[in-house]
């Protein structure tokens, strides 16, 4: 398997500690599955913190690889939006998270396949 993109979805059912979603992330590290997350997921993360949870949302992605976002990402879920936005309610964040996935070849793991009609990502299953 592809290394995974993790949507934020899938960090805050961990974060939460949502048993199905921590079996399988130790699964995926058993099998020496890089796992990777955008700064993205960090800011929503971030937007929903509450007192206290400042040390297990560093140490979860201190224990992940982080994909920076750059002008060919940006351009992609810009193309994204145009395409998904209005028929498939395809938002800002999840035009980058799939853009990330698209260009780096990831496959994307998300709870919300819904967010993600695009037929040139792997989503995970």
């Amino acid at each position: 398997m592809r290394d995974v993109l993790l949507d934020t979805d899938v960090i805050i059912e961990f974060l939460r500690g949502r048993s199905i979603i921590r079996e399988r992330l130790r699964a995926l590290l058993e099998q020496e599955i890089r796992l990777v997350y955008t700064p993205i997921s960090i800011a929503e993360i971030h937007a929903g913190l509450r007192a206290g949870e400042e040390g297990s949302i560093e140490a979860f992605f201190s224990a992940l690889d982080a994909i920076p976002l750059d002008n060919e990402i940006g351009e992609k879920a810009g193309e994204y939006l145009r395409k998904y936005a209005k028929g498939h309610g395809v938002e800002l964040a999840d035009a980058f998270i799939a853009a990330v996935a698209s260009l780096r070849d990831l496959c994307l793991w998300t709870l919300n396949r819904k967010h993600y009609p695009m037929p040139d990502i792997e989503l995970m299953k």
